[in-house]
């Protein structure tokens, strides 16, 4: 089903104040209110590395001139992106720091994405007459429809298929871009909150599509460093940087556990990196946030005990909240789907207990919630919390 979201109406709220995006994450408010002491919560409702920063970030952060503006270019860590990207024996080409935009986690730069290709002004020629529209495959991460409307665009979606596979008819998609000549086709891979993990030649086919309209594919990467046996390699990164309409988002917020300095970053062509770029304020990424990411990249067997974590733990959850009775679809990234079917019931049992898991209402699944992957042990205490709520 194709679906609009729209502005709210004159007289239904200020005009001014524009739509707010939920979030996970455990807020001191609730905590407050519940009684519960900030030590003794554990959020399951944010998807991030499970085993804490890399070593080193701490030490880095520690060396940070406080007095010192931060660079608004974050020239040291593009150049250790670059590097770290494009590793030795990964082919023949390479992704440059000119490719490359730092922000204050890769939500900035979808707002960045937004501005720059969303008004009547800056969005060229797809969109047609009415001006451009943006194109949302969900259900998915609400900031994409969030930052679209702040720009007063036309907001189209497709919805997936129904539990327990998610998918999406992308053939219809297809059509859709063809018809409909989005200015931006946002695609979570894999697709938050429901895990699923579209293909290489999936993603390049939509990415062609959009090409061929005039028309950008933002394709948020931000959860695939928890797959397993992922395509995004160099070699297919390059492929999709070819086609010169394509933006991909990593968050280094979720993949190395720097949740609370927010770093996040976007491979792009030339062009459009220095697009977004003038989009951006200075020192928007502060010295911390960059220190740390730069030290994070230095510890190259992170990713893969990261990945061994979330598989264990991961494993633990599925088998456990089978054998209680629970369906829990399939899902590529560290969080999985877990039908309840009174989400906002679940959560605040859960919640009561310091236990927070999101609930799915807001992404339009008031049957599921979703639950991050943390350590085994943390995973152990949802399951005997879950016991004792049945």
């Amino acid at each position: 089903m194709i679906g609009v979201i729209s502005n709210p109406l004159p007289g239904e709220k200020d005009p001014r104040m524009p739509p707010r995006t939920v979030h996970g994450g455990i807020k001191p408010a609730e905590l407050q209110a519940l009684g519960i002491d900030p030590i003794d919560a554990l959020d399951f409702s944010a998807s991030i590395s499970p085993i804490g920063p890399p070593e080193g970030v701490r030490d880095a952060i520690a060396q940070v001139d406080l007095a010192t503006y931060p660079d608004p270019q974050c020239l040291r860590l593009r150049e250790s992106l670059a590097k770290h990207l494009s590793f030795p024996g990964g082919g023949s080409g390479k992704i440059s720091p000119e490719n490359l935009l730092v922000g204050n986690g890769s939500t900035e730069i979808i707002h960045l994405l937004a501005r720059a290709c969303l008004s009547k002004e800056t969005g060229g020629t797809a969109g047609g007459e009415t001006g451009p529209t943006a194109f949302i495959l969900t259900p998915t991460y609400g900031e994409y429809a969030g930052a679209c409307l702040i720009q007063k665009a036309p907001v189209l979606t497709q919805d997936a298929g129904p539990p327990p596979d998610f998918r999406w008819d992308l053939d219809r998609a297809a059509q859709t871009i063809e018809s409909r000549r989005p200015a931006l086709v946002f695609l979570c891979n894999p697709n938050n909150p429901t895990g699923v993990y579209l293909s290489f030649d999936e993603v390049q086919a939509l990415a062609q599509s959009a090409a061929h309209e005039g028309g950008i594919l933002v394709l948020d990467e931000a959860y695939a460093a928890f797959v397993a046996s992922a395509w995004n390699t160099l070699e297919n990164t390059l492929r999709l940087l070819d086609l010169g309409n394509v933006v991909m988002l990593r968050s280094m917020t979720k993949s190395h556990a720097l949740t609370s300095l927010r770093a996040g970053y976007s491979i792009a062509p030339e062009a459009l990196t220095a697009l977004l770029a003038s989009y951006q304020p200075d020192w928007s990424v502060n010295g911390l946030a960059q220190a740390a990411a730069e030290a994070a990249l230095d510890d190259p067997g992170y990713a893969s005990r990261s990945l061994d974590e979330v598989a264990g733990a991961k494993r633990f959850l599925i088998e456990s909240l089978i054998d209680l009775g629970f369906n829990v679809p399939p899902a590529a990234a560290n969080f999985l789907l877990v039908r309840v079917k009174d989400a906002p019931g679940w959560r605040d049992r859960l919640a009561s207990r310091g236990m927070f898991v999101r609930d799915c209402t807001s992404f339009g699944l008031p049957d599921f919630i979703r639950v991050g992957v943390r350590q085994i042990a943390d995973c152990q205490r949802l399951v005997e919390v879950i016991k004792a709520l049945i």
